[in-house]
């Protein structure tokens, strides 16, 4: 029944947010109540395609007893201050990665958040991709023997023509793809293997099509010993792929997780397993709902979120100041 779902509010009304809301009708568990966007007529269009009813102003869901939850979707450099007024209101709250920009927005958005006893989950949903999963089973089991090298892109051609507004803003997307697709490999990465200790990166405005990167270029070291790379391009045809290889094996997610790939290390080539892809959208979607009516903490929550931004700042810094740079210096 309807009064048993969770009522949600949507903050930011674009390709995005649309999807979430999509997939969070999928995933079950909520029902999307209100909306918000700047313009009257994205509100509109959204209210009329979800049956929500249209906010004139971000003070109406914060009154709003009906919102339980609020979903955010808006440029990267708001979400400190809207997590803070949702955690005021007593709204639980999911966010759209990366958490914030810097680790300190990071760590006063989680102290607001806990300080109101209200859920934060960050949207962190392609550990949840089937291939991912499987390949993380396969760690756990020690298939893969080892863990030596871990290497990651995403690369997405769309991205080639000039965006509008915040997206095309290097100030909301530094280093390039990094901050709005990258950060997915940097937390597919502490997912399988743990924390990164050092960074390296590059990241060059090479064709002058947008006033983004074009193309940025990491190498990590982790905690635990092995090293790995992130490759983010938004001129490069579409490809998005997890890689992790081992003593024993290797493992790919390729196909944004659609597609598995296995390796021994005394075979010759790799070979394509079955893997069930599932809905990682509709899967997060669905943990928001139970995490506010049951209490529990997300898979992806402030530490995870937190961790990624501590490793983009990194990265950030690294390809500013051209040297090797450790994550501590902002995770502290």
């Amino acid at each position: 029944m309807a009064e048993d779902k969770a009522g949600l509010a949507y903050i930011g009304l674009g390709n995005w947010g649309t999807r979430l809301t999509a997939a969070a009708e999928r995933g079950g568990g909520s029902r999307c109540v209100r909306c918000f966007a700047r313009t009257e007529e994205s509100r509109r269009a959204f209210a009329e395609t979800f049956g929500a009813l249209p906010a004139a102003g971000l003070d109406e869901i914060w009154r709003d007893a009906s919102v339980e939850g609020v979903v955010i979707s808006t440029p990267h450099s708001t979400h400190a201050e809207m997590i803070r007024q949702a955690a005021s209101a007593g709204k639980h709250i999911f966010v759209e990665k990366p958490l914030t920009l810097t680790v300190a927005e990071g760590k006063r958005a989680i102290a607001a958040a806990e300080g109101a006893g209200v859920v934060l989950q960050i949207g962190h949903h392609r550990r949840r991709l089937g291939a991912t999963r499987r390949i993380r089973e396969m760690i756990d089991a020690g298939e893969l023997g080892t863990l030596i090298q871990l290497e990651a892109h995403v690369f997405n051609a769309n991205r080639q023509k000039p965006a509008s507004g915040w997206q095309s803003d290097p100030e909301e997307w530094p280093v390039g793809g990094m901050t709005g697709r990258g950060v997915h490999m940097v937390d597919n990465f502490h997912y399988l293997a743990g924390p990164v200790s050092r960074v390296t990166a590059f990241s060059m405005h090479l064709l002058g099509t947008t006033r983004l990167d074009d193309i940025t270029a990491i190498g990590l070291e982790f905690e635990r010993g092995p090293l790995g790379y992130i490759g983010v391009s938004q001129v490069l045809s579409l490809s998005i792929r997890t890689a992790v290889f081992g003593t024993e094996a290797a493992a790919w997610s390729d196909a944004d997780g659609k597609k598995l790939y296995f390796q021994k290390k005394e075979e010759q080539a790799r070979t394509e397993i079955p893997v069930e892809e599932g809905d990682a959208l509709a899967d997060q979607m669905a943990e928001f709902a139970r995490c506010i009516r049951e209490g529990a903490s997300p898979e992806t929550g402030p530490s995870e979120g937190l961790e990624a931004v501590a490793v983009l700042q990194a990265v950030i810094e690294s390809a500013r100041r051209a040297k090797v740079v450790e994550v501590a210096e902002f995770r502290d």
